[in-house]
């Protein structure tokens, strides 16, 4: 499993509608996408949440790099370098995946926790640690499915979280609104380990 999420922020008075409008109409183009996991189309609007921004912000989970170059060399992507500008794609190796009891439900919300390791404890220990968690966050009521991944160049961690209606607050995470989510293959992730 990969992770990979870029976020776009827009200006504080853009109408949010384009947003909603573009993922209502292509959307679905990635309802079969051979080796996507899942894609969750997520969206952040200023003043709701907590949010301080205008945000589209996809997040992936892919079952191959392959599958995830061909998307990033393809036409879907380029279309949206072409609207909105080039963004940073953050990526990250899989650590985990747990499934919870709303899994066969269509997730609503989402939230997204970044964090750096601490430079004083081991790597190994961290994640160790982070893994230990996702059993009892999956198993929260109304959580869909949890992953866990890692990026070694600057040793970030990164939890996605997807809830079948509203997103619960939690310390430090953005919460996102899911306009859509395309799973072709999100079975197809093994859960617990990515090891």
């Amino acid at each position: 499993m990969h992770a990979m999420n870029y976020r776009i922020t827009l200006p504080a008075d853009y109408d949010m509608a384009v947003i909603r409008r573009r993922v209502a109409t292509r959307g679905h183009l990635l309802d079969d996408f051979s080796g996507l996991g899942a894609k969750a189309y997520l969206i952040r609007e200023r003043g709701v949440d907590g949010s301080p921004v205008n945000q589209y912000a996809p997040f992936y989970l892919w079952n191959s790099p392959r599958a995830m170059n061909s998307f990033l060399w393809g036409p879907g992507f380029q279309g949206l370098v072409a609207d909105f500008g080039r963004p940073v794609v953050e990526h990250w190796t899989g650590l985990g995946f747990a499934r919870g009891p709303a899994f066969g439900s269509v997730p609503r919300a989402a939230t997204r926790r970044a964090w750096a390791l601490d430079p004083t404890t081991e790597p190994a220990t961290a994640v160790h640690a982070a893994l230990a968690e996702l059993p009892a966050l999956a198993g929260r009521p109304g959580t869909h499915s949890v992953a866990l991944a890692v990026d070694p160049r600057q040793w970030e961690l990164v939890r996605f979280t997807l809830h079948e209606n509203t997103a619960p607050p939690e310390p430090d995470a953005d919460r996102y609104q899911v306009l859509h989510l395309s799973a072709p293959e999100l079975h197809d992730i093994g859960t617990g380990q990515q090891w």
